[in-house]
């Protein structure tokens, strides 16, 4: 992946012949007629699950709404972001659907408890999309997300490769996992010890409750403790945010972290700046812009009683009720190196929005970015 530009839309390959929703008497252009003739406008209701991290509000969000209203400037969104309150979401889910929401675009707090939510979409013949976390075992409709699993691989192997060039494999390390409540940090886990297992000392784990840095800040206070300040050689983490609250730690103990290689997840402006300065040594880059605009698409789509966009190609993902046609993207590793040839020249960061500080151009110059 280093050193040439990445190609992130996989697209989505070739769909299983006769999958499509339609909805009775839509007219397919932002409202829908009854048997008695009268018009309602069609609505999409988009629920994010909260704002610890960074991506749902800056990227997810604008790029889903930009395409459903490039896609059909009359349909009504309902947006709503549940802060990281499960029961809360069931409120927000439930008030779309009381106003007539056409389709769900669901990316659950709670993998888990999310189900309940499907089954009332379900009742009223409401299509629900799970964007981005899996709904488990529930009848959810469509899934449209990465391969978390590889995410974690990823991470999981270019510490590794980092460790084995610094003489380091097989010693310690501080593993900072995801929100127990998300299905995808225990596919990330999953990726991650699959590489690591074996091939390095896992001092101290956590799992981090809400994604909160300030959480895996105290975690790694307590593995610092625990270890010692030389006692690991470095630190998975399984986002952006969570590495930053480990660098804080670290930095709080007095541990460089350029000493101690970080891994993360969702190329945070704030992470790839770390990653700039050394202070982070890895994260993961999803094209949220795709993920995004594909679910809009197909929320539209079953809006309108169309067929799913002849451009999708459906795999299928188990979640533990029945195997959910699911558009999977493809995650990719950025390091120092690979900066340039894979957020920028995607547009995903302005060469401007990273550099916005001398010591941040100094150290764009050194890589021939500027």
């Amino acid at each position: 992946m280093r050193g040439r530009r990445t190609l992130v839309w996989l697209g989505v390959v070739a769909l299983v012949v006769g999958i499509a929703v339609v909805l009775t008497g839509c007219s397919g252009g932002g409202t829908t007629t009854s048997t008695s003739g009268s018009t309602t406008k069609l609505k999409i209701a988009l629920l994010l699950p909260e704002t610890k991290t960074a991506r749902y509000e800056t990227q997810d969000r604008p790029l889903f709404e930009a395409k459903v209203k490039a896609l059909d400037p009359n349909i009504e969104i309902l947006y709503s972001n549940a802060n990281q309150d499960a029961a809360q979401q069931q409120s927000q889910a439930d008030a779309a659907l009381t106003n007539g929401a056409n389709v769900l675009v669901l990316d659950p707090v709670d993998s888990a408890s999310a189900a309940s939510i499907v089954a009332k979409a379900a009742a009223k013949k409401v299509p629900v999309i799970s964007y981005d976390r899996l709904i488990l075992k529930a009848n959810v409709d469509y899934y449209v997300s990465f391969d978390n699993e590889q995410v974690g691989k990823l991470q999981g192997q270019a510490l590794l490769d980092k460790l084995t060039t610094d003489g380091n494999a097989g010693k310690a390390i501080v593993m900072i996992n995801g929100s127990p409540t998300d299905n995808n940090a225990t596919l990330f886990k999953k990726g991650a010890h699959s590489i690591l297992d074996g091939k390095v000392t896992i001092g101290a784990e956590y799992d981090t409750p809400d994604w909160s840095p300030d959480q895996a800040q105290t975690e790694m206070d307590q593995a610092i403790t625990k270890l010692g300040k030389t006692g690991f050689v470095a630190v998975y983490c399984a986002n952006d945010g969570t590495c930053g609250g480990a660098i804080a730690a670290m930095k709080g103990a007095g541990i460089d972290p350029k000493t101690r290689p970080t891994t993360g997840q969702d190329a945070e402006l704030a992470g790839i700046q770390r990653i700039l300065l050394g202070e982070q040594y890895m994260t993961v880059y999803k094209a949220i812009k795709l993920e995004a605009e594909a679910t809009a698409e197909l929320a539209v789509a079953l809006a309108q009683g169309k067929p799913v966009p002849s451009s999708m190609t459906l795999s299928t993902v188990n979640n533990g009720t029945k195997d959910v046609p699911s558009v999977l993207l493809k995650p990719v590793a950025v390091t120092k190196d690979t900066i340039k040839t894979t957020v920028v020249a995607d547009g995903f960061w302005k060469t401007s929005d990273i550099l916005n500080t001398p010591e941040l151009k100094a150290a764009g110059a050194a890589i021939g970015l500027q």
